[in-house]
C-alpha cells in the first residue's frame, strides 16, 4: 500500500498561514494527477492544489475553513488503489472550473455543469459564465407594467441583518487602509 501525503504548499514569506476553502474531492473518491483536490486561500491568493498522483483519498485531516501552515499535511491519497478506480474515474476536462470563475458563477447562480468550456483544455473561463448570465437574461420576461393609480406595496418589517466573515484577502485590505489612514499626513496647502 503506497500512501501519498497532500500538504499545503510552501507559502511566501510573508505568508504565516492559509485557510481551507472546500474540498472538491471527497474520503473514497478517485483522484487522477494532476486533477484539483482543494482551493487554498491565502492573504494574497486563492490557488489550488492537484494530487501529485493518481489514486483513491484515504484520508481527510483538516475540514473546510480550517486554518493550517506551510507544508502542513492535510490528506492522503492511496496510489495502489489507482487500478481500481481507473474505472470509476472519469475526470472530464471540459468540466475544469478555475476558483475565480467558480465564484462568478455562483455569485449570479449560473450552474457551470452544463456550460461548454471555450479555455484551453476545454476549461470554462469568465468569458463562458458572462455568456450564460447574458443568456439567462434575455429569456427572462419583461416586466410587468403597474397601471397607474395601484399604489406600490410599500415593503413592510425590517431588513434582516447578516454578518459574515470577511475573507483573508478582505482582511488583508482592511488593515492596510486602516495603516495608511492613520500613517499618512492628512492635510491640504493651498
Amino acid at each position: 500500500m503506497s500512501i501519498i501525503e497532500v500538504k499545503v504548499p510552501q507559502l511566501s514569506e510573508s505568508v504565516t498561514e492559509a485557510t481551507l476553502l472546500t474540498w472538491l474531492k471527497q474520503v473514497g473518491d478517485a483522484v487522477s494527477e494532476g486533477e484539483n483536490l482543494i482551493d487554498v486561500e491565502t492573504d494574497k491568493v486563492v490557488m489550488e492544489l492537484p494530487a501529485a498522483k493518481s489514486g483513491v483519498l484515504t484520508k481527510i485531516l483538516k475540514g473546510d475553513g480550517e486554518k493550517v501552515g506551510s507544508e502542513e499535511l492535510i490528506a492522503l491519497i492511496d496510489t495502489q488503489a489507482v487500478a481500481e478506480a481507473a474505472a470509476s474515474v472519469h475526470a472530464d476536462v471540459s468540466s475544469a472550473v478555475p476558483p475565480s470563475v467558480r465564484k462568478l458563477a455562483h455569485e449570479n447562480d449560473v450552474d457551470t455543469s452544463g456550460l461548454h468550456g471555450t479555455g484551453r483544455s476545454g476549461r470554462v473561463t469568465k468569458e463562458d459564465v458572462l455568456h450564460a448570465m447574458e443568456q439567462v437574461a434575455t429569456r427572462q420576461p419583461a416586466p410587468v407594467a403597474v397601471a397607474k393609480g395601484v399604489p406600490a406595496i410599500a415593503p413592510s418589517g425590517n431588513r434582516p441583518e447578516q454578518r459574515v466573515p470577511m475573507t483573508r484577502i478582505r482582511q488583508r485590505i482592511a488593515e492596510r487602509l486602516l495603516q495608511s489612514q492613520q500613517n499618512a499626513a492628512i492635510l491640504t496647502t493651498f
